[in-house]
């Protein structure tokens, strides 16, 4: 197994060799305009029109929460939309975080980054504006990639 790498720096500038995928987690309605998705954005465009038209099919494709999709914005890299939280503000049932879409994410990620025989980077995904607890999101990872020996890097923007 492969311990999580944790360090200093922007998750959409991936310091590794070889095929990557930069993971990060999305709500459920739709939205993108806040937290990482900006820095995600001001780098590729692909990302955001892809997630926007996957949302706006939705009737018709597998948008919703725990479902993942891989959006390739140079030869070797990949941006994982990852829906594992319901909507955007906090309420009546707690954060937006739902950790058991999150494990899925997880577990369909490390499938793909098997297959493509890729690194994953992340920011501390579903800890920021979704309203996740590090020691709850932590373990997912773990079990999910790393037991899979998918090695993990996450960064700590400075």
């Amino acid at each position: 197994m492969k311990p999580i790498r944790i360090i200093a720096g922007d998750a959409t500038n991936p310091q590794a060799k070889g095929p990557k995928v930069i993971a990060h987690v999305c709500n459920d309605i739709g939205g993108w305009g806040k937290g990482f998705v900006l820095a995600v954005s001001k780098r590729w465009a692909e990302p955001e029109a892809a997630f926007r038209a996957w949302h706006r099919g939705r009737s018709g494709n597998d948008f919703g929460l725990g479902a993942v999709q891989l959006v390739r914005v140079k030869p070797d890299v990949w941006v994982a939309n990852m829906i594992g939280q319901r909507g955007v503000r906090t309420g009546s049932g707690g954060p937006p975080i739902r950790y058991d879409a999150v494990e899925r994410c997880l577990s369909a990620l490390a499938g793909h980054a098997v297959e493509l025989g890729a690194s994953v980077h992340m920011p501390r995904i579903g800890c920021g504006l979704a309203g996740g607890k590090w020691s709850r999101v932590e373990p997912l990872i773990t079990a999910a990639l790393c037991a899979g020996d998918v090695e993990v890097t996450v960064y700590d923007h400075g």
